[in-house]
């Protein structure tokens, strides 16, 4: 299960389909430096996101 906790780069590798629904909230640099390190929070935080609305869209199965 993806959390607020969960580094850009692992939710990748727990879900492929999150590439698609992260460049979809303006989220373009997810193959960056900072995706090996900085958690969703951190992200949804610098683009103005809300968390529980995208962690809802990476959980949903």
């Amino acid at each position: 299960m993806i959390t607020k906790d969960t580094i850009i780069a692992d939710i990748i590798e727990i879900n492929p389909m999150a590439v698609e629904i992260l460049m979809g909230y303006g989220m373009g640099c997810i193959g960056c430096p900072s995706a090996q390190m900085e958690t969703l929070e951190q992200a949804c935080e610098i683009h103005g996101l809300n968390i529980n609305e995208v962690l809802e869209k990476l959980n949903k199965k």
